[in-house]
């Protein structure tokens, strides 16, 4: 008998675990209010708390506008590049023969 029980494989623990309910807009909104509550106290303190906070959160606003707006950085990028990559190859057009003149 003393064999068998050595041979058992003990069961795997069960948790009772309850979920509880959580609303994020209403925790969002309560926040806010909260925040609106404290610039009416304090004033140039509520604004830098505004400001810092704003920044916290991110940007969640029009996102066609952010996508416009990284879509002219990218072309911008691209043209400068394109500037830089012509430069060079002017100068090295007139410059690679001087120095080959040099080397001979």
């Amino acid at each position: 008998m003393a064999l068998l029980k050595f041979f058992r494989v003990p069961k795997h623990q069960q948790f009772t675990y309850k979920p509880r309910y959580w609303d994020p807009k209403k925790e969002e909104l309560d926040e806010r209010m909260q925040r609106i509550k404290d610039m009416q106290e304090r004033g140039v303190e509520a604004s830098k708390a505004r400001i810092s906070g704003s920044f916290r959160k991110g940007y969640k606003g029009n996102h066609q506008y952010r996508k416009s707006q990284v879509r002219r950085s990218n072309l911008m990028l691209f043209i400068v590049i394109a500037i830089l990559i012509f430069i060079t190859y002017l100068f090295l057009k007139d410059l690679v023969p001087d120095i080959a003149k040099a080397i001979e």
